[in-house]
């Protein structure tokens, strides 16, 4: 049988089973939402399982993990390009998207898959947010937030900024504080606590090891540091949140 006599009868049998698609209005409704970091509207998408809901989907292969995995591909590469247009620069995208289609082979079940799909669309919709949030910083806060970004894992002083973006440590401090909202310091070592989840989630360093690699002066200077920060100690948050699968 060709493959338009296959596809004929294909059409037929779906029609006769009345089966159609969801409308295209709630998926451009969630696609712009991660677009225009819409934090709460995804939170809600996600809570409500609807990538978890098979009706309307589409059927992509009869194995419902192998068809949720296809739907997870397809909605990471149109995540990935309305980024880009949306100002994320196209490196940090496509790396985001390799780095979540790679977890998607260690996904053995559906539910796993629908765990690491929902991690996706809010890591992208929180990082469109912040690219918003940024538009409205100056070139010189910018800047430092940059570099805090790349040399999170060194030991950042005042002075290493103001010197980075040739301005006063007093000066900086006030402008810092005045568009983050939070001084130079605090905004540091959110970052480093928040990279430390991170590291307490995906891998397997041992406390010591992630304390020396972002640079902590000792394993209980960065324990009493998380634990001021989260609310728990590293140990806890770990034995909360580690996944094992991916």
């Amino acid at each position: 049988m060709s493959l338009q006599n296959e596809w004929h009868l294909k059409e037929l049998k779906e029609e006769e089973l009345s089966r159609s698609h969801r409308p295209m209005e709630e998926e451009y409704n969630f696609y712009q939402a991660v677009r225009c970091g819409d934090m709460d509207f995804v939170r809600k998408n996600c809570r409500e399982g609807d990538f978890a809901n098979p009706d309307g989907m589409g059927i992509l292969s009869h194995n419902k993990l192998t068809n949720i995995k296809y739907h997870f591909v397809i909605t990471v590469a149109l995540v990935t390009r309305l980024c880009v247009e949306g100002g994320m620069e196209l490196e940090q995208a496509y790396r985001l998207s390799d780095f979540y289609i790679l977890k998607l082979d260690s996904c053995s079940t559906v539910k796993e898959v629908c765990e690491l799909h929902d991690n996706m669309a809010l890591d992208f919709t929180g990082k469109m947010l912040l690219l918003q949030k940024n538009a409205i910083l100056s070139k010189s806060i910018l800047q430092c937030t940059e570099y805090i970004y790349n040399h999170i894992q060194e030991r950042i002083t005042v002075t290493d900024l103001a010197e980075y973006v040739n301005l006063s440590d007093s000066y900086l401090s006030r402008l810092f504080k005045k568009e983050i909202g939070i001084s130079i310091s605090d905004y540091i070592r959110e970052k480093k606590i928040e990279k430390a989840q991170n590291l307490l989630k995906y891998s397997d360093f041992t406390y010591i090891e992630i304390a020396n690699y972002l640079a902590f002066s000792s394993q209980s200077h960065f324990i009493q540091t998380f634990e001021k920060q989260v609310g728990m100690t590293p140990k806890k948050y770990r034995d909360k949140n580690y996944h094992s699968t991916w």
